[in-house]
Order: C-alpha cells, then structure tokens, then sequence
C-alpha cells in the first residue's frame, strides 16, 4: 500500500472518530489556562490540521523519492561514462607490425612500381639478339632465382599470418568478456571498437597473404614468359647457318 493511500485512510478515520457538528466547549476541572479562559476544542480544525500534516507528509516522501531517483540516474550516468580499463591495441599493432616487417623483406623485386617497371625492361624483357650464350643462362638463372625467392616469401608472410591467429584468438575472447560484462555504455562501445579494430587487423593480414601469393604466380608466369622468348633466340641461334664453310690455308705441321 502507498503512502498516499495510508495518509487518506489515516484522514479518514480521523474524521470519523471526531464529530464535525458544531463547535464543542469543554469545560473539565484541568481545562483552564492560567485562569484566563476556557480551552476550545475545535473538531473540524483539528481535522483540517491533521490533514495538511498528511499531506506535508505525502510531500516530503515524494521529495525522498525524488532525490532517490535522481541519485540513481547519477550512478547510471556515471556507469555509462566509466571507461573500459582492457585495450588490446599495442597487440593488434604489434601483429600489424609484424606482417609489415614480412612484406618489406621481399627479395629481389619488392613491391615497389619502379622497381617493377624496371626488372621488367631488363630481366624480363624481349631476349637481346647481340647477346652471349652465357648472357642468357645467366638472366635464366636470376629470373629463376627471382621466382624462387617470391615464393619463399610467399610463404613466410602466410607462416607470420598462421602466428597472429593465437593472439587474434585471445584478444577476441577478451574483448567479448568485456563486452558482456561492461558496466555502462562507454564500456561496450569501446569494446566494440576494438573488436573492429580487431576484424580490420585481420582483414589486413589477409590483404597481405593475397598480395604476396599474387606477387609469387605472377613473378612465376613473368619467368615462363621470358624462357619462352629466350627459347625462341637460342632456337634461332641455333637453325641460323651462318656464313657456311670458307676454304682456308692450315698448316699441318710446325718446321
């Protein structure tokens, strides 16, 4: 039952006990007051007082509660303003880090457009017509090296990939603890930006897998086209029949 309630059944009862006819004098042997008069005995002010009491009551409990509820809104304010004490940032970043470090250890042609541009003009351009035998085996062999050396870092940067999954598998699984068990709104949102953070790493690290198998097929099939065109010269070099057999004087024995 309300306060409210209570307060007007307590009026209630109060009215009903206390006749409300007329004004009663009262005159008993201790009703007098220093010999000045007769006490009078009001019913229906009475009543009007306890009334008002009542209410002055009902006021202040809608007071307390009041100030109760505001009190509770600080406290959710200030819940929803706590910042979340986890971060896992200085570990995406150091996996970030680490596939970079991977990348920029490319062999050979790196990823670079100039560097490209240019290994394509020389190593795997049209086989020069002026050159040595040896000069062709040689630029075989660097091209071959070449592809040799993609694919090997093709595959350190899937072993460095293949490592970040332990701490990609942690951090989530921290991150989500904390999500679940954020005290506020401030909490779950930055838990959620670093589960974002966490998506965009690995988005990253498979952005980077790609780039260097790619690098890898398309170095190989650069070092398929090229022995294709070297094949053609030395073939030709080969049918060629040159000047054909010239007579000459040769001397068989020294005097």
């Amino acid at each position: 039952m309300t306060t409210k309630h209570l307060t007007l059944r307590l009026a209630t009862a109060l009215l009903l006990a206390v006749p409300v006819t007329a004004t009663l004098t009262v005159t008993p042997a201790h009703a007098f007051f220093g010999g000045f008069g007769r006490i009078v005995y009001d019913p229906q002010n009475h009543a009007e007082n306890i009334i008002s009491a009542a209410r002055a009551l009902e006021q202040i409990n809608n007071q307390i509660i009041s100030l109760q509820n505001e009190a509770q809104m600080l406290i959710n304010q200030t819940r929803n303003l706590t910042s979340l004490p986890y971060s896992a940032l200085q570990d995406l970043q150091q996996s970030v880090q680490r596939t970079q470090q991977l990348l920029g250890e490319a062999q050979r042609i790196a990823y670079d457009v100039q560097a490209i541009d240019q290994a394509f003009q020389t190593d795997y351009g049209p086989a020069s017509l002026t050159a040595t035998d040896q000069a062709l085996v040689d630029g075989a062999r660097e091209r071959w090296q070449t592809t040799v050396g993609g694919l090997q870092d093709a595959m350190r940067v899937q072993a460095g990939v293949v490592g970040n999954l332990d701490t990609n598998r942690a951090q989530m699984s921290a991150l989500i603890g904390e999500s679940q068990g954020a005290t506020g709104a401030l909490q779950a949102t930055q838990a959620g930006n670093q589960l974002l953070a966490l998506q965009s790493q690995q988005i990253a690290d498979l952005t980077a897998l790609i780039a260097a198998q790619g690098r890898a097929q398309n170095l190989e099939s650069a070092q398929m086209a090229a022995a294709q065109e070297q094949a053609r010269e030395q073939r030709r070099r080969f049918l060629d029949p040159g000047i054909g057999y010239q007579p000459g004087n040769a001397q068989m024995f020294q005097n």
